[in-house]
């Protein structure tokens, strides 16, 4: 069963808690979305209005995937680079597989999803993202097509004593 994805979703109460609980449930699983286990529906609700508010103001776009019941089970944030230097990439924040919904091939399928959504914006020739190292995820990401451009090692603190890397991928969209 495969994903249905939406770029721009209207945006209302039910899909701002449908992202906050997928938010809360990854986070809760051990996913590296910006937080450490555990965490709740209100300390992660700040985190989706900072997000939100960057929509509203045209410098971010939401992805998300539905499942076959119509549940938001992947989201994905796209956000503008706002420096005129770099105006040519896009950064993905917030990249979500619900627990429950990994090892399907849902991760693989959203990011495709972002690419295309990017390859649809003028001017995007690549994609950034940061990921914490330690878990596994530049492997899953190099198998996706990003490549590792940048390491920062120990910079993100999940607890004192122990440091990850803070990684810099990039996927090159091929646009001329």
């Amino acid at each position: 069963m495969a994903l249905t994805f939406e770029l721009d979703p209207a945006v209302g109460p039910a899909l701002r808690d449908s992202v906050v609980d997928l938010w809360v449930d990854v986070s809760n699983a051990g996913g590296s979305v910006g937080f450490v286990p555990p965490v709740s529906r209100e300390t992660v609700r700040p985190e989706l209005v900072r997000h939100l508010v960057a929509m509203s103001e045209g410098r971010t776009r939401l992805l998300i995937g539905r499942d076959e019941g119509g549940e938001v089970v992947a989201t994905v944030f796209i956000a503008s680079n706002t420096h005129r230097l770099m105006a040519h990439w896009v950064w993905l924040h917030t990249v979500m597989v619900h627990p429950r919904h990994q090892g399907r091939g849902y991760g693989r399928d959203l990011l495709a999803a972002a690419a295309d959504a990017a390859r649809g914006l003028e001017g995007i020739e690549a994609i950034r993202l940061t990921c914490r190292g330690g878990q596994g995820l530049e492997r899953f990401y190099a198998s996706c097509g990003y490549k590792e451009v940048g390491r920062v090692p120990d910079a993100i603190r999940v607890a004192p004593g122990e440091d990850r890397d803070d990684v810099t991928m990039l996927l090159p969209l091929g646009v001329v």
